[in-house]
């Protein structure tokens, strides 16, 4: 027979497994992985190269989130492919983000550093975003990889992928504002198709969310939106 749990063994426990997650957050390559496996599911090795990192530190790292239960994994002959884990380790990717933007001002120097350009880019946010979308005022723009805007995007949304931005210029409308939208505010995929849509006479902007932060509902500043 099984006796009674000890309060302090029970919360020594509990409180270790929960840290679990946090410890398997703690390290930025393994934060980069999230953030790539949110957009769709990827390869090890396709992850390796768009983390800039070898194919056996890019397992290891992965090896460590999935025992954290923040990504899954399946195998298709010899390749394992990785994903989110499940909505809840998408709320807290997204939650820890939030908190990063909201509490360290340190964040918000580096991007001012490396991003210097970005105040004059203008950004549209969500709420300001959906209302137009519904009054068809804007043309929402996908520039991420193609593979990413297949696996989902925001409704109403066109795919062009940056790359591609120059094949499309002609056929868009010009009369009208575009909105260019990517993996969130540390991608700058977004940034580029606003420049170059401006140097060719567009009215443009980006929005800064992505779609995992769309469909939660959630504003580029972490709250709510109606």
């Amino acid at each position: 027979m099984i006796g009674p749990v000890k309060p302090r063994e029970f919360k020594d426990q509990a409180y270790g497994l929960l840290a679990r997650a946090g410890r398997a957050l703690a390290n930025g390559h393994r934060l980069e992985l999230l953030d790539l496996v949110e957009q769709t599911e990827r390869s090890v090795d396709e992850l390796a190269s768009m983390a800039g990192m070898s194919v056996a530190n890019t397992s290891q790292h992965l090896q460590v989130l999935r025992r954290a239960g923040l990504v899954t994994a399946r195998r298709s002959g010899t390749h394992a492919y990785y994903r989110l884990g499940s909505p809840a380790a998408a709320s807290l990717w997204r939650g820890l983000r939030a908190f990063g933007e909201a509490e360290l001002p340190e964040l918000e120097r580096i991007i001012d550093q490396y991003l210097t350009d970005r105040s004059q880019l203008d950004a549209i946010d969500a709420r300001e975003l959906r209302s137009r979308l519904e009054r068809d005022e804007v043309v929402l723009i996908d520039v991420r990889p193609r593979v990413e805007y297949e696996a989902g995007h925001i409704p109403g949304s066109r795919s062009i992928p940056i790359d591609d931005l120059h094949d499309y210029i002609d056929g868009l409308p010009a009369s009208i504002e575009i909105i260019a939208y990517c993996r969130g505010r540390y991608c700058v995929y977004s940034d580029d198709a606003v420049r170059t849509l401006r140097e060719h006479g567009f009215a443009a902007r980006r929005f800064e969310g992505n779609v995992g932060d769309w469909n939660a509902g959630i504003g580029t500043e972490g709250r709510w939106i109606d």
